[in-house]
Protein backbone atom coordinates (compact mmCIF):
# COMPACT_ATOMS: atom_id res chain seq x y z
CA UNK A 1 0.00 0.00 0.00
CA UNK A 2 1.41 3.35 -0.97
CA UNK A 3 1.59 6.10 1.60
CA UNK A 4 -0.94 8.16 -0.37
CA UNK A 5 -3.60 5.56 0.51
CA UNK A 6 -2.85 5.32 4.24
CA UNK A 7 -5.52 6.73 6.57
CA UNK A 8 -4.44 7.66 10.08
CA UNK A 9 -6.48 8.51 13.17
CA UNK A 10 -4.96 10.37 16.08
CA UNK A 11 -6.51 10.26 19.56
CA UNK A 12 -5.05 13.08 21.62
CA UNK A 13 -5.76 14.01 25.22
CA UNK A 14 -6.79 17.58 26.01
CA UNK A 15 -5.53 17.15 29.60
CA UNK A 16 -1.95 18.45 29.98
CA UNK A 17 -2.53 20.36 26.74
CA UNK A 18 0.84 22.08 26.74
CA UNK A 19 2.47 18.66 26.56
CA UNK A 20 -0.04 16.93 24.27
CA UNK A 21 -0.02 19.77 21.75
CA UNK A 22 3.74 19.26 21.44
CA UNK A 23 3.22 15.53 20.95
CA UNK A 24 0.63 16.24 18.26
CA UNK A 25 2.96 18.66 16.51
CA UNK A 26 5.70 16.01 16.51
CA UNK A 27 3.35 13.36 15.11
CA UNK A 28 2.03 15.67 12.40
CA UNK A 29 5.54 16.74 11.40
CA UNK A 30 6.66 13.12 11.06
CA UNK A 31 3.58 12.16 9.05
CA UNK A 32 4.04 15.13 6.71
CA UNK A 33 7.72 14.33 6.20
CA UNK A 34 6.71 10.73 5.43
CA UNK A 35 4.39 11.72 2.62
CA UNK A 36 1.12 11.48 4.55
CA UNK A 37 -1.10 14.45 3.69
CA UNK A 38 -3.41 16.27 6.10
CA UNK A 39 -6.52 14.95 4.32
CA UNK A 40 -5.36 11.41 5.22
CA UNK A 41 -5.37 12.22 8.94
CA UNK A 42 -8.31 12.66 11.32
CA UNK A 43 -7.70 14.01 14.84
CA UNK A 44 -9.97 13.12 17.75
CA UNK A 45 -9.60 15.12 20.96
CA UNK A 46 -10.52 13.30 24.16
CA UNK A 47 -10.77 14.65 27.73
CA UNK A 48 -7.79 12.77 29.16
CA UNK A 49 -5.51 9.76 28.77
CA UNK A 50 -8.05 7.45 30.41
CA UNK A 51 -10.49 8.11 27.56
CA UNK A 52 -8.01 7.20 24.83
CA UNK A 53 -8.60 3.39 24.85
CA UNK A 54 -12.39 3.55 24.36
CA UNK A 55 -11.89 6.05 21.55
CA UNK A 56 -9.29 3.83 19.91
CA UNK A 57 -11.53 0.78 20.28
CA UNK A 58 -14.36 2.57 18.47
CA UNK A 59 -11.97 3.89 15.79
CA UNK A 60 -10.53 0.44 15.16
CA UNK A 61 -14.01 -1.04 14.76
CA UNK A 62 -14.81 1.40 11.93
CA UNK A 63 -12.04 -0.13 9.80
CA UNK A 64 -11.57 3.35 8.25
CA UNK A 65 -8.01 3.75 9.53
CA UNK A 66 -4.88 1.77 8.77
CA UNK A 67 -3.27 2.95 12.01
CA UNK A 68 -4.07 4.95 15.12
CA UNK A 69 -1.70 7.23 17.02
CA UNK A 70 -2.41 7.78 20.72
CA UNK A 71 -1.07 10.91 22.39
CA UNK A 72 -1.37 11.80 26.04
CA UNK A 73 0.58 12.69 29.14
CA UNK A 74 0.27 11.22 32.61
CA UNK A 75 2.34 13.15 35.13
CA UNK A 76 2.90 11.82 38.63
CA UNK A 77 1.20 13.70 41.43
CA UNK A 78 1.00 13.05 45.14
CA UNK A 79 -1.27 9.99 44.93
CA UNK A 80 -1.30 6.57 43.25
CA UNK A 81 -3.61 7.89 40.51
CA UNK A 82 -0.60 8.07 38.14
CA UNK A 83 -0.02 4.32 38.39
CA UNK A 84 -3.67 3.40 37.86
CA UNK A 85 -4.12 5.61 34.82
CA UNK A 86 -0.79 4.58 33.27
CA UNK A 87 -1.60 0.87 33.65
CA UNK A 88 -5.20 1.21 32.43
CA UNK A 89 -4.24 3.10 29.29
CA UNK A 90 -1.32 0.81 28.45
CA UNK A 91 -3.27 -2.38 29.07
CA UNK A 92 -6.32 -1.14 27.18
CA UNK A 93 -4.35 -0.10 24.11
CA UNK A 94 -2.33 -3.30 23.76
CA UNK A 95 -5.51 -5.35 24.11
CA UNK A 96 -7.25 -3.34 21.39
CA UNK A 97 -4.24 -3.56 19.09
CA UNK A 98 -4.03 -7.33 19.39
CA UNK A 99 -7.77 -7.89 18.95
CA UNK A 100 -8.19 -5.49 16.04
CA UNK A 101 -4.92 -6.09 14.15
CA UNK A 102 -4.66 -2.31 13.95
CA UNK A 103 -1.23 -0.74 14.50
CA UNK A 104 -1.44 1.60 17.46
CA UNK A 105 1.29 4.12 18.18
CA UNK A 106 1.82 4.55 21.89
CA UNK A 107 2.60 8.21 22.42
CA UNK A 108 1.15 8.38 25.91
CA UNK A 109 4.05 9.53 28.00
CA UNK A 110 4.32 8.83 31.70
CA UNK A 111 6.62 11.17 33.58
CA UNK A 112 7.48 12.04 37.14
CA UNK A 113 7.62 15.78 36.46
CA UNK A 114 6.15 18.31 34.05
CA UNK A 115 9.71 19.19 33.04
CA UNK A 116 10.27 15.60 31.86
CA UNK A 117 6.98 15.66 29.96
CA UNK A 118 7.84 18.92 28.22
CA UNK A 119 11.27 17.57 27.25
CA UNK A 120 9.60 14.55 25.61
CA UNK A 121 7.11 16.70 23.71
CA UNK A 122 9.33 19.53 22.50
CA UNK A 123 10.63 20.27 19.02
CA UNK A 124 13.60 17.93 19.07
CA UNK A 125 14.58 14.41 18.06
CA UNK A 126 13.19 13.02 21.34
CA UNK A 127 9.57 13.96 20.60
CA UNK A 128 7.50 10.92 21.57
CA UNK A 129 4.63 11.96 19.28
CA UNK A 130 6.98 11.72 16.33
CA UNK A 131 8.20 8.32 17.54
CA UNK A 132 4.62 7.03 17.88
CA UNK A 133 3.79 8.20 14.34
CA UNK A 134 6.93 6.52 12.98
CA UNK A 135 6.03 3.25 14.71
CA UNK A 136 2.52 3.28 13.24
CA UNK A 137 3.72 3.91 9.69
CA UNK A 138 6.37 1.20 9.97
CA UNK A 139 3.87 -1.30 11.37
CA UNK A 140 1.30 -0.54 8.67
CA UNK A 141 3.95 -1.32 6.07
CA UNK A 142 5.17 -4.47 7.85
CA UNK A 143 1.66 -5.86 8.30
CA UNK A 144 0.84 -5.03 4.68
CA UNK A 145 3.83 -7.16 3.58
CA UNK A 146 2.58 -10.06 5.72
CA UNK A 147 -0.90 -9.88 4.17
Amino acid sequence: MGRKKIKIAIAVSKFNEEVTSGLLKGAMNYLEQSGIEKNQIKIFYVPGAFEIPITVKKLSKTKKYHGIICLGAVIKGETAHFEYISYAVTHGLIEISLKSDTPIGFGVITCYTEEQALARSSDNENNKGSEAAKAVIEMIEILDKID
